[in-house]
């Protein structure tokens, strides 16, 4: 008895395991090396949005200030306007963004020609390796009074105008160029999602007489479901994560009401003021409203649904 029980203790069963698998055990050594040195260490820097940092004194040294910052920041006359275009923008890129590689995919699924199908796979995701500095260039070109967007806007009547000096339309162009850039790299995991889905499934729903819209609903859309829950629970975790990198090459003081949002606003404070402490309670703020949102997703798609992150 003793000697079964001993058998079937964790310290046995992970010396079995590792010598079952120990090429694998020593294959994910680099992946949880990365993963500690520049994710999980770094969080330490985290405490500095508690204490007035600065680097003479060091993390540790320095002054404890509690939620000073965080005050601070709910008090700026920015706050209202940050909060407001993070999310609309966010909220924007959800509701556009997200279905794009989706319909994208269920599109391509249909199409029979393979030299099309692959010509169209690859003219949508070639975007995604444009560099995101030639992107920005490129629609500030075509954006310009004399740009290809006015020439458009001119060819249907319009009159011509600096777009992206307009706030009411720069939420427009960031979203529909993001689209643009992402859609079809997003699809391709879609693309391997339907590619699994059972073609019997297929068959048995046209003897039924289903057609394509019925076999839509019925079959693709509920065997690729699992997929897509799981790509809205991580898209829910990073909704406030807004890099601050396009919003700074695009925005300028005439559409800072409609641009500037937390990242950017990180990124002046922090980088260019160099107010340490009060830019890592910013983003502080916004991966905990990222955190808070995960979870709620996630336990709302585990209620509703069997597809979960855990």
């Amino acid at each position: 008895m003793n000697k079964k029980a001993n058998k079937d203790t964790f310290a046995y069963r992970l010396k079995k395991d590792w010598i079952r698998n120990r090429s694998l055990y020593i294959m994910v050594i680099p992946v949880i090396l990365f993963y500690f040195l520049f994710h999980y260490r770094p969080m330490y820097g985290a405490v500095i949005a508690f204490k007035d940092y600065t680097p003479a004194l060091g993390v540790a040294s320095s002054p404890w200030v509690g939620f000073a910052n965080f005050t601070r920041f709910f008090k700026s006359v920015y706050f209202a306007r940050l909060i407001k275009n993070t999310i609309l923008l966010s909220v924007y890129n959800l509701v556009f963004g997200f279905p794009a590689p989706i319909i994208l995919a269920l599109l391509l699924n249909e199409v029979h020609n393979k030299h099309f199908k692959n010509l169209t796979q690859t003219v949508t995701y070639l975007p995604h390796f444009i560099s995101l500095i030639v992107v920005t260039g490129m629609l500030t070109d075509f954006s310009m009074t004399s740009g290809l967007f006015n020439d458009i806007v001119a060819f249907f009547g319009g009159e011509r105008s600096p777009l992206l000096q307009n706030p009411s339309l720069y939420r427009t162009i960031y979203v529909a160029s993001g689209i643009w850039q992402q859609v079809g790299w997003g699809a391709i995991i879609y693309l391997s999602a339907l590619a699994g889905v059972d073609q019997q499934l297929y068959e048995a729903a046209s003897i039924d007489g289903a057609g394509k819209w019925k076999q839509l609903i019925h079959v693709t859309l509920p065997g690729i479901a699992p997929t897509i829950i799981t790509m809205l629970i991580m898209r829910m975790g990073q909704l406030m994560n807004m890099g601050y990198e396009k919003t700074i090459l695009l925005y300028n003081p005439s559409t800072y009401d409609t641009a500037d949002i937390i990242s950017s606003y990180i990124y002046r404070v922090g980088l260019l003021e160099q107010d340490w402490s009060y830019s890592t309670a910013v983003g502080l703020f916004n991966s905990l409203i990222n955190f808070g949102l995960l979870l709620i997703t996630n336990k709302l798609s585990k209620k509703y649904s069997e597809t979960s992150l855990w």
